[in-house]
């Protein structure tokens, strides 16, 4: 062997040792890569999972959250209707005192152009004078309930109007974390972000808990506003019934009062009528003897 060939030797050897080392730490490297990428991907399908239920618990509260705010909604809007409803009747029994207190009025001034002897304040005016007074009183009770169901109403369509935005609200975050769950590793990719995504991450000023503690506070203040409401209602029904058992007692005791004065009248009026066909008969016998006694008279 050469000079020449021993130097090729020694520098060939040890490039062979190297390359065998080499080697040896790729296929370690490779085995250690491919170790980390089986750990990695064990751990982004354990976290995957924890975030599936966590979204999964999360979708559901919403739906009871939802299903909660959807009675609500509805018992509100019934509560709406049945004062509406109340009010109507309330309105049409204030339309009703009109045409009694009227009439009233008028009795009270037609007896007023009586002639001044006969215009005595007697039982019958009296009864007259607390009618319209009834009356009256029932008129501006009723004007204040009213008022009273119209502010009710106008509260109960306040909190419809409140529950009616925390249900788009929370219909809204339902719709995205159905979305999240559906969502993969391999699919977020080809996912479309939304244009307003930032401005909605701008406007998100609650925490998760203050968020979801909206909806029990919505739901509290409807409670409170359908207590008032039926307190409201049974209030209004009592004072309708009471309203027309008065007015009802007041007539009864005015037409009874006219009926007796009427009765007083013709008793009167029939004494005073057999007073003077007395009179008239009397008369005439006093008539007739005077005139057969001058009769006689001149024929003797």
């Amino acid at each position: 062997m050469s000079i020449s060939d021993r130097s090729i030797e020694q520098c060939v050897g040890p490039d062979l040792e190297n390359i065998e080392v080499m080697r040896n730490h790729s296929v370690l490297f490779r085995a250690e890569c491919k170790r980390l990428i089986q750990d990695t991907d064990k751990a982004c399908k354990r976290m995957q999972n924890d975030d599936n239920k966590q979204l999964d618990q999360r979708v559901r509260d919403i739906q009871f959250l939802k299903k909660e705010l959807e009675l609500k909604l509805e018992e509100i809007i019934l509560e709406i209707n049945v004062l509406i409803e109340l009010q109507r009747r309330v309105g049409k029994a204030l339309g009703a005192c009109r045409e009694p207190l009227r009439v009233t009025v008028v009795c009270l001034e037609e007896r007023m152009k009586r002639v001044p002897p006969e215009r005595l304040h007697d039982e019958v005016d009296r009864e007259l004078l607390r009618e319209r007074g009834v009356i009256e009183g029932v008129a501006s009770l009723l004007h204040r309930v009213a008022e009273q169901i119209t502010e009710q109403i106008r509260l109960n369509r306040s909190i419809k109007y409140h529950l009616e935005q925390d249900l788009k609200e929370k219909f809204a975050a339902q719709c995205i974390d159905n979305s999240c769950a559906l969502m993969t590793a391999h699919s977020t990719n080809n996912q479309q972000r939304p244009k307003d995504t930032q401005t909605l991450l701008q406007s998100f000023t609650v925490t998760p808990e203050q968020w979801e503690n909206i909806s029990d506070i919505n739901m509290a203040k409807a409670e409170q506003q359908q207590v008032n409401s039926l307190s409201l209602r049974a209030m209004v029904e009592s004072l309708l019934e009471q309203t027309l058992a008065d007015m009802q007692k007041q007539f009864q005791a005015t037409t009874e009062t006219f009926q007796l004065n009427v009765h007083e009248i013709k008793s009167a009026k029939g004494l005073m009528e057999d007073q003077l066909a007395k009179t008239w008969r009397r008369r005439m016998t006093e008539f007739r003897g005077s005139y057969c006694g001058r009769f006689c008279r001149s024929m003797g």
